[in-house]
């Protein structure tokens, strides 16, 4: 690889950095750690990244320390891995001191994890980004032999929307009233358009999120597995999209893409599922009581950012209601969060936390029948699963206690949730 392009997208870089408006986010690093941040493109990991880098330069370190190199440049379009020593070599040349290494999507270069494991045993500090789920798998671990952290890097979460938005949101504003009004203005906002970071920036948020998708769709997904029918996964997406709220199976979801006419195998349906799921455009819900084989063949789908599900959605405030309480779930708990349905009790309770025995019931309202039903289906968990000790109702604006038949259970709006989940 040439050494002055790869010297030129470092300077190029640098300046991206300075002129980079950083908005803080949740996320802590430990000044000795070497880390992988994957996640959901366009979520924010660059960021994170610059912000990293500028803290290095404010605590002393020198701009030509910073090594950042962005694999999706097209500059480096036949970048390939015995090119990564020549990475090391232009970092030699631009600073005697201690480098510190950017990879900024770099599961483009297959075989990187080589390169990853040479910097991590030469102590080199080293921050990587991709947006491919296998680089959290147990398999990508084991390559890397414990010598990096992980984290997963979501959209803004509520607060850090609200933070982006310049819109208090601490105990304070929850009481006051004008304050609380701006909060849930706010929410009606991020429950539709989302909370990719750079959509603020933009008047046409659909569109914004109509190009994230389809580069998902053709790039991380159908380019990168080399789908030859990529109608049948644009099909199948809109389809696991009108699921959401219900568990589906395979078989279901093969049987639904044929009736129109994209004829496609199960095997292969499988695999378009998994690949979406390594993309982090969707997620699954298993079923806590299901026998193993229909956890994994029978769970329910989550798009992985609200504004994603919207694209396919018209007038379905209900099921954004759900995908993004389950967002908020997916975060905190992760292996930890499921369904409960049971055919043989009648309970059919939309999330279950395990580790802390919660059944969680979403409802945009709980007036009219809807109350008896949410209600009723907690009740009887609290009377039938000995595992369950805490119940709560979230909807979009209601609050209240509710005790009956000696269970409690609390109704929370979503705001409240979604600032202290």
């Amino acid at each position: 690889m040439n050494s002055d392009i790869i010297k030129t997208i470092i300077y190029d870089q640098h300046q991206i950095i300075r002129d980079s408006i950083i908005i803080n986010r949740e996320y802590s690093f430990d000044k000795n750690g070497n880390y992988i941040l994957t996640g959901l493109r366009r979520s924010g990991k660059s960021t994170l990244l610059y912000k990293i880098a500028k803290d290095l330069v404010a605590d002393g370190a020198e701009w030509n320390q910073i090594i950042y190199i962005n694999f999706e440049d097209e500059r480096l379009s036949e970048f390939t891995l015995k090119d990564f020593n020549d990475i090391l070599l232009v970092a030699s040349e631009m600073s005697e001191n201690q480098s510190y290494f950017f990879l900024d999507e770099i599961q483009n270069v297959e075989g990187w994890e080589s390169f990853a494991r040479r910097l991590a045993d030469a102590k080199e500090r080293v921050y990587i980004t991709g947006s491919n789920a296998q680089m959290l798998s147990k398999d990508m671990e084991a390559r890397l032999g414990g010598r990096y952290f992980t984290k997963y890097i979501s959209p803004y979460n509520f607060r850090e929307y609200l933070t982006a938005k310049e819109v208090q949101h601490d105990a304070t504003a929850i009481q006051a009233t004008k304050l609380n009004g701006r909060i849930r203005a706010a929410l009606a906002s991020y429950f539709k358009e989302g909370g990719f970071p750079e959509s603020l920036l933009f008047q046409s948020k659909r569109e914004y999120v109509e190009n994230i998708y389809q580069k998902i769709l053709l790039g991380d997904i159908v380019a990168r597995n080399s789908i030859r029918n990529p109608e049948a996964i644009r099909i199948l997406m809109k389809k696991i999209a009108e699921t959401v709220m219900h568990e589906v199976s395979y078989t279901k979801l093969q049987n639904i893409v044929n009736s129109i006419g994209i004829k496609v195998s199960k095997d292969s349906l499988i695999h378009y599922v998994g690949y979406a799921e390594d993309a982090y455009l969707i997620f699954h819900v298993q079923n806590y009581v299901s026998a193993f084989v229909d956890k994994e063949s029978v769970p329910k789908y989550y798009f992985n950012d609200n504004s994603l599900l919207n694209l396919f959605l018209i007038n379905k405030d209900s099921a954004l209601l759900e995908n993004i309480v389950a967002i908020a779930l997916q975060h905190r708990y992760q292996r930890g969060l499921y369904y409960y349905k049971s055919l043989k009790t009648g309970i059919d309770v939309d999330f279950f936390i395990s580790e802390e025995g919660t059944a969680v019931q979403v409802a945009y309202s709980i007036q009219g029948e809807a109350r008896s039903r949410e209600v009723g289906n907690l009740i009887r968990t609290a009377k039938e699963v000995k595992e369950s000790k805490h119940f709560v109702i979230i909807t979009y604006e209601e609050e209240e206690l509710i005790e009956e038949d000696g269970v409690q259970i609390k109704v929370i709006p979503l705001y409240k949730f979604l600032l202290n989940e």
